[in-house]
């Protein structure tokens, strides 16, 4: 057996150490005692986390939502359908707009048209009446011949010429020369015609009832006019006989 160590006059002095071991051993017996003399059907004071509880949904507020979700779809459905209609408006519009900017521009290039034939027709009647003033204010030429048996012939023949009369200056000549030797004054006074009342007068000696009846237009109504009376024999000539060239005595 060990001796005794704590016998008086031998006792030491406690550490610091000695007092801290000291201490916890105290602490520790005075737990222990403390948890013996709770009872065993005791709850425990130590606090639990508590369990979730479950959620209840009501029905109410399911289709609350369920009517929420079906208003923002026909919301978003009429939108839509909005907007459909906003663009479809919007496009008749724009075609509407298009088809009358078409008509207008093809009325205006109608009446632009119009307007161009009418100002062509305008033109063209100011040129032809241009022309037709001018055409007046040109004083035809009137070819003159002279007063004599050369010009009496030439005249004639023109004549002749513009109503398809025929003859020639030759065969105007010799009957002249032999009717009355180129005198347009010439009378026969003995004769059947001059019997008759009616003498042979002229250039080409013509009694008047033929100088009446194959009197050419645009000459003067005298059998002593030299003209007249040549265009009136050559008719007369050409009509009996085929042409005063034809004549080669009285006739």
């Amino acid at each position: 057996m060990p001796k005794n160590f704590l016998s008086p006059g031998r006792r030491r002095t406690l550490t610091r150490q000695h007092k801290i071991a000291v201490a916890g051993v105290a602490t520790l017996g005075a737990a222990a005692l403390a948890f013996s003399a709770v009872p065993g059907n005791a709850q425990s004071t130590t606090t639990a986390e508590p369990a979730a509880a479950p959620v209840a949904f009501k029905s109410e507020k399911i289709k609350d939502v369920k009517a929420g979700v079906t208003d923002q779809l026909a919301s978003a459905s009429l939108k839509a359908e909005a907007i459909a209609a906003k663009k479809k408006a919007a496009a008749e519009a724009a075609a509407k707009k298009k088809a009358a900017e078409q008509a207008a521009a093809k009325k205006k290039a109608a009446a632009a048209a119009a307007a161009k034939k009418k100002a062509e027709q305008a033109r063209k009647a100011k040129e032809a009446a241009s022309r037709s003033a001018a055409r007046t204010q040109v004083k035809p030429v009137t070819k003159t011949y002279a007063n004599n048996l050369d010009g009496w012939i030439k005249n004639a023949l023109a004549i002749m010429d513009k109503h398809n009369i025929p003859g020639t200056y030759h065969g105007l000549y010799k009957n002249i020369m032999r009717e009355s030797s180129g005198n347009p004054n010439a009378i026969n006074n003995w004769d059947i015609n001059a019997q008759n009342g009616v003498p042979s007068i002229g250039l080409l000696q013509v009694i008047k009832p033929t100088f009446d009846a194959y009197h050419v237009p645009g000459t003067a109504h005298s059998q002593y006019d030299p003209v007249a009376n040549l265009t009136a024999a050559a008719n007369y000539a050409a009509d009996r006989y085929g042409s005063i060239d034809n004549v080669n005595s009285a006739y």
